[in-house]
């Protein structure tokens, strides 16, 4: 008997050459865990944008609508279509043209737009205008808490969260249109730093919480929506695909920073690969 193929995900994110993040991780992430990636790149950079001076990049916008024309030529089969960072409107509209083109794959966005209470220097309102259109297509989103907030329109927390607060805007943005929302690194005003989601189907609010590390490396955003992706194929639960990605984001964080390396090279997940292959079951997510 030929044993059934590995589901299949159409990943659309930029490639960096050097820093480990976007695709440099997302492949041997999902790769791991069982899962073929079909790298559909945006952009490729000879370094991710912080902290390297100036980038060598080189904007593939042109490339993503005849790679999808050859997709359906050959009739491609897709489990699940995983977006990141976009460049462009244009970018904006090729991505929602593979939503279409595979209605019945996983679609997970993961509106990649700013951090620390802002949006990125690149972004314009038109972008997040289209962010916010993929958003409603969605099954399964992972923004951040600042780019939480960008997509409800209000200004990113200052302060500690409240628990009635975070459970409003999960309900809020599941009313968008996604089924599974996640926000990450959101600091909870219980002291608790947390991934928090929420199920609408079945109406369930969760946290997986984690030790705070005094330090920010590239890449660690696309490993965590990496790894949720990933378990959700395999046919974890939200609340545990969420933790299971949150564990091994932290494991891999916790181990880059006991060897003080460089953080914008990133982190350094060959040495924690191996974790991904034991499937283990977290012990700590909890109702939000």
């Amino acid at each position: 008997m030929v044993p059934a193929r590995p589901p299949r995900v159409a990943a659309v994110h930029d490639l960096s050459g050097f820093g480990r993040c976007s695709l440099s991780v997302i492949l041997p992430v999902m790769s791991v865990m069982g899962v073929q990636v079909c790298p559909i790149p945006t952009a490729v950079l000879s370094t991710h944008t912080g902290g390297f001076g100036d980038v060598c990049i080189r904007d593939l916008t042109d490339y993503i609508e005849p790679c999808l024309s050859h997709y359906r030529r050959v009739a491609m089969e897709l489990e699940c279509i995983y977006t990141g960072y976009l460049s462009s409107p244009n970018q904006v509209a090729h991505c929602l043209e593979f939503f279409d083109a595979w209605p019945r794959a996983l679609v997970v966005v993961d509106p990649v737009m700013g951090d620390n209470g802002k949006l990125y220097r690149s972004f314009t309102r038109e972008m997040v205008a289209g962010m916010e259109r993929m958003v409603r297509k969605a099954q399964v989103i992972t923004p951040n808490l600042t780019e939480a907030a960008i997509l409800l329109g209000q200004d990113p927390p200052t302060d500690r969260v409240l628990t009635a607060s975070a459970r409003s805007m999960l309900a809020r943005l599941g009313e968008m249109g996604p089924g599974m929302v996640v926000i990450t690194g959101v600091p909870l005003a219980t002291g608790e730093y947390a991934n928090i989601c929420y199920d609408r189907e079945r109406n369930s609010y969760w946290k997986s919480t984690g030790d705070y590390i005094p330090v920010h490396y590239p890449g660690t955003g696309d490993i965590f929506a990496a790894v949720l992706t990933a378990s959700l194929l395999q046919g974890d639960s939200l609340p545990i695909a969420t933790d299971r990605a949150a564990r091994y984001v932290e494991l891999t964080i916790k181990t880059t920073y006991s060897y003080s390396s460089e953080p914008r090279e990133g982190v350094m997940l060959e040495r924690t690969l191996e974790w991904l292959t034991r499937g283990e079951v977290g012990q700590r997510f909890q109702s939000l």
